[in-house]
């Protein structure tokens, strides 16, 4: 299962309503169940968390308790009705979609269309404040797929035009509008932040410190590869990065052709604030591979 048929599955079903928002932020200590305590792992120098959608096999309250007693920060990738539940845990979540009317469109259907903006706009208004009444510090989004014709500087004009009224808006709140860069070449046939560049020069030109990307290591080797450097170099404009074995989007290890050790020191000496979310496959038991990432990424 991809992230698109994830999206297209989850959309019926909440984990868990998004009830007493005020009270989480009155009081942000984590509330446990069941006295679940962190195995514990060698203190590093990033945010640790994973992404829901491949994991699908665990319900929300069980990869919960297992990120916890791996040692993991956040997950990755809920639902507003979902956004309560790590906290349960001592976790966070750290990347959280917006309520839109066709999940399964999310990837395909952005911000670079303007006909878009007309439902775009009033779900990322009511989604940020609710991000930031339940502590979720960044809410992800998407170009969407180029339009017939539509050259990448036109996408982008649209873009910067539809996320214009909500920048304000993240600003006033603390939270961040992340749109994340993913492949054109295997997964995402066609979608527009396919490069480095193109999403860079749209946070230039929106300006704001509340509109970063997500670097999605995965993607983003397929695409243009120079992964170190252009960490880097670009660093100011990550918001949160997320991890894939290439080829295949398995597990980060000595199976697949990066070396995530030294990407993760890259991202860490860089002054990384942000989460670096494990987004790959299992291939094989899925708390082992997790348990694994954990101990790759922690530098």
């Amino acid at each position: 299962m991809d992230r698109r048929k994830f999206l297209t599955a989850g959309a019926a079903a909440g984990a868990a309503a998004l009830v007493g928002t005020s009270r989480a932020r009155a009081d942000s200590r984590p509330q446990l169940v069941h006295g679940i305590e962190p195995a514990g792992r060698a203190a590093g120098r990033l945010k640790l968390s994973v992404s829901r959608w491949p994991y699908n096999k665990f319900t929300l309250d069980q990869l919960c308790q297992m990120s916890r007693e791996l040692g993991l920060d956040a997950i990755d990738l809920l639902e507003p009705d979902e956004w309560a539940v790590p906290r349960r845990y001592g976790l966070v979540c750290a990347m959280g979609y917006a309520t839109v009317p066709n999940p399964e469109t999310r990837l395909t259907q952005g911000f670079n269309r303007v006909e878009n903006h007309s439902w775009l706009v009033p779900a990322y208004e009511k989604a940020i404040p609710l991000a930031a009444a339940a502590g979720v510090p960044n809410v992800i989004c998407f170009s969407g797929n180029r339009n017939a014709g539509q050259s990448d500087d036109e996408g982008r004009a649209v873009c910067a035009r539809g996320l214009a009224p909500l920048v304000p808006v993240a600003e006033r709140h603390g939270v961040t509008l992340v749109m994340e860069l993913l492949n054109s070449k295997v997964d995402h046939p066609n979608y527009q932040c396919d490069h480095t560049v193109w999403g860079v020069t749209l946070a230039k030109q929106i300006n704001s410190p509340r509109f970063k990307l997500l670097y999605d290591i995965y993607h983003m080797q397929i695409m243009e590869g120079d992964v170190v450097r252009t960490v880097r170099d670009n660093i100011n404009y990550i918001a949160h990065f997320h991890t894939g074995g290439v080829p295949g989007r398995h597990e980060i290890d000595d199976t697949q052709e990066l070396n995530y050790r030294v990407v993760m020191r890259a991202i860490a000496d860089a002054g990384f604030k942000g989460y670096v979310a494990q987004e790959f496959v299992p291939t094989r038991d899925p708390r082992e591979s997790l348990a694994q990432a954990v101990g790759i990424c922690t530098v």
